[in-house]
């Protein structure tokens, strides 16, 4: 298994089992995006207190930052229960027949990555989220007919990494929408030294820091960083994470110190040589760099272009002069702006 492929597949990838030793419970335990967490916490608030359920609720942003959490920490707030499904495993209309009829009143449905939900499952949602019934066809032809289901009052929280592939009105019919950005690095040294006082893992302040500034603003990749710099730890270390022995085992994953990893560094290398630092096609690069379209633009190209190395224009992607600098090398806008500007100084 090559370091790329062991980046993509299982840095940035979800442990079920350390999410859930790690989740905090509440709001007050919860790191980061402070307007979110206000947002929410009087949403909840005003809800209990009228003593109705909450209004459905769309949350959105990057993999790993918290959006699964933050449904589960609503849910212990309100005192109500959860039940989470996904869009792609509810398939039929009949799958969410089943899980809206299982459901109590104030009770909350989960669906995580709702933009994948099936179209025909999707339709069957406007009416449950509005008035509370779905219709379900019973047999086929001439003896066909609808069977109305009425459904408790629940609350559907949608979480989504692509709020742009949902409907329009699958949108609309969401209260309220918050989405969630990057962490702030004292945000995630919180998280770290949180994360390290649950598993019992040594670590010092400067490992924390050295971790969260590598850590591309993830929690996720947060903890999953921590966990393998603890591995690290242990075998070369004597199990205590400091700043030195948290760098020497995240360059051991290619990750350098603005927190780019190979894949990020090989976008970069193809946009920048091979096309003169664009505008280049995302299907272009995608090929150059043997990627997906699709996890280029969910799980790269957002913290590239948030740190300011990669721009999305209707051309193609270009590179900033920020990633040239990196690079060692000289804009070539900057080159040609020379050329040119030699017999034509009045265009620049």
């Amino acid at each position: 298994m090559t370091a790329e492929r062991f980046i993509t597949s299982t840095i940035n990838k979800r442990d079920e089992e350390q999410d859930e030793t790690l989740r905090p419970t509440c709001f007050g335990k919860f790191p980061g995006q402070p307007k979110v967490k206000e947002r929410l916490e009087l949403y909840v608030a005003a809800a209990k207190a009228r003593q109705e359920p909450l209004g459905h609720l769309l949350l959105s942003g990057p993999p790993g930052l918290g959006k699964t959490t933050l449904a589960y920490i609503i849910a212990n707030e309100k005192g109500a229960n959860i039940k989470s499904s996904s869009g792609p495993v509810i398939d039929k209309p009949g799958d969410l027949a089943g899980l809206l009829t299982s459901l109590q009143d104030g009770d909350i449905l989960f669906i995580d990555e709702i933009h994948r939900l099936n179209t025909n499952v999707e339709e069957y949602l406007y009416s449950a989220m509005e008035d509370f019934f779905i219709d379900i066809m019973i047999d086929q032809g001439p003896g066909a007919r609808a069977v109305r289901l009425n459904i408790p009052k629940f609350t559907l929280i949608g979480a989504t990494t692509r709020q742009g592939m949902l409907s329009a009105p699958l949108r609309s019919r969401f209260m309220l929408s918050c989405r969630l950005d990057y962490y702030e690095k004292n945000d995630l040294e919180k998280i770290i030294t949180r994360s390290a006082g649950i598993l019992n893992i040594d670590i010092e302040t400067d490992g924390a820091t050295e971790i969260a500034g590598r850590c591309r603003g993830t929690p996720r990749i947060a903890n999953n960083l921590l966990a393998w710099s603890r591995d690290y730890a242990q075998v070369r270390a004597d199990n205590l994470i400091t700043g030195t022995v948290a760098s020497k085992a995240l360059a051991m994953l290619d990750i350098d110190d603005d927190g780019l990893d190979e894949m990020d560094n090989r976008i970069l290398e193809v946009i920048l040589q091979n096309y003169n630092g664009g505008p280049v096609g995302i299907k272009t690069v995608a090929v150059a760099v043997g990627e997906e379209e699709g996890t280029l633009e969910d799980v790269y190209e957002p913290f590239l272009i948030q740190t300011g190395f990669l721009m999305r224009t209707p051309k193609g992607r270009v590179a900033t002069d920020k990633a040239w600098k990196r690079a060692g090398l000289e804009p070539v806008h900057h080159i040609h702006k020379k050329k040119v500007g030699a017999n034509h100084p009045d265009l620049f």
